[in-house]
């Protein structure tokens, strides 16, 4: 079994940044694809950035450039760092474990975690 949680998240105001985190417990990380998805309201949850279990990055279109997703398998932690954040950037931010080799779509995860709400005001 493993336990994911998101901490990290606040209110900022456009044009700034936040770092998320997501600790992992009860099973290693490092041999798992991590993913980062987000739930605006009314919304569907739709995926944001990734990391392959080889440490490969990839990332939704909507942030390329301004998000960086990373890994530090001494800590079984995962990092969402999101700079140059937009109003439409608002959500709740989850991370989750998945299978596979790059992972983009929630069938795909198995572990979730209860998620962080990030607000940007304009």
């Amino acid at each position: 079994q493993v336990q994911l949680v998101e901490s990290g998240g606040g209110l900022v105001l456009a044009g700034g940044s936040l770092r998320l985190s997501c600790a992992a417990s009860g099973r290693t990380i490092s041999s798992y694809a991590m993913g980062w998805f987000r739930q605006a309201p009314g919304k569907e949850r739709e995926f944001v950035a990734g990391i392959s279990w080889k440490s490969s990055t990839y990332y939704a279109d909507s942030v390329k450039g301004r998000f960086t997703i990373s890994r530090d398998s001494a800590k079984n932690t995962v990092y969402l760092q999101m700079d140059s954040l937009k109003p439409e950037d608002t959500a709740v931010y989850y991370c989750a474990r998945g299978f596979g080799t790059t992972p983009k779509v929630e069938p795909d995860y198995e572990y979730w975690g209860q998620g962080t709400q990030v607000t940007v005001s304009s």
